[in-house]
């Protein structure tokens, strides 16, 4: 499948809570950590930053962090958008791909599915929603100009991104959902529950 240029931010950070402050992106699944796992489903951006600690990957990508450390995805996003707009360099794609790092079964059809779904509409992005029909904002495609002006306004409304939930951001853009295609796309591990069955799921299909 062709895609469209995009850019990707893949937020890497968070305080993982649920699974006891463990680096949940560089857990293994299937013998690869799982920020290397939603790097590859996006191998094909023209630029990717991750947002949270440096850690060793599979592939070169920018790192930035939020400001505040720890302030959640809304920071970290608006962190990832500023590192894609550095000063001095050519015209960024018009479409951002934002993707969490614990999402083991995530693909690059997957990510081409958004980002040519996001092609043919006029709307301001297209996300997952999962198999009961929740919506997965960090599995999205956006168009970076309402993205960032959305972004913009939050913070001047609010005085600060921090603590602020997505749906705030996302609840202000006109935004189409597409059902996960593969049913597994949308799985996050967000408890060491889903942990262990990402794991048993992947060595399934190997010895498969």
């Amino acid at each position: 499948m062709t895609t469209r240029s995009y850019d990707a931010v893949v937020l890497a950070g968070g305080a993982a809570r649920r699974l006891g402050g463990t680096d949940k992106p560089a857990l293994a699944v299937g013998g690869r950590m799982l920020l290397d796992r939603v790097l590859e489903a996006c191998s094909s951006a023209a630029d990717t930053v991750v947002v949270g600690p440096r850690r060793p990957t599979a592939r070169p990508v920018r790192w930035a962090w939020e400001e505040p450390p720890g302030g959640g995805p809304l920071p970290a996003l608006a962190a990832g958008l500023a590192a894609l707009a550095g000063p001095g360099e050519e015209p960024r794609p018009d479409v951002v791909v934002v993707l969490a790092a614990d999402l083991p079964f995530l693909t690059a059809d997957t990510v081409a599915a958004l980002v040519g779904s996001l092609a043919a509409v006029d709307d301001e992005g297209v996300m997952l929603t999962d198999a009961s029909g929740r919506d997965q904002p960090l599995a999205a495609a956006y168009r970076a100009e309402p993205l960032r002006r959305e972004i913009a306004l939050l913070k001047a409304e609010q005085g600060t991104l921090a603590g602020l939930p997505l749906r705030l951001l996302t609840g202000e853009l006109a935004l189409r959902r597409m059902a996960d295609p593969t049913g597994d796309a949308s799985f996050d591990c967000d408890t060491w529950e889903d942990v262990a069955a990402a794991r048993a799921r992947s060595d399934a299909a190997s010895e498969g």
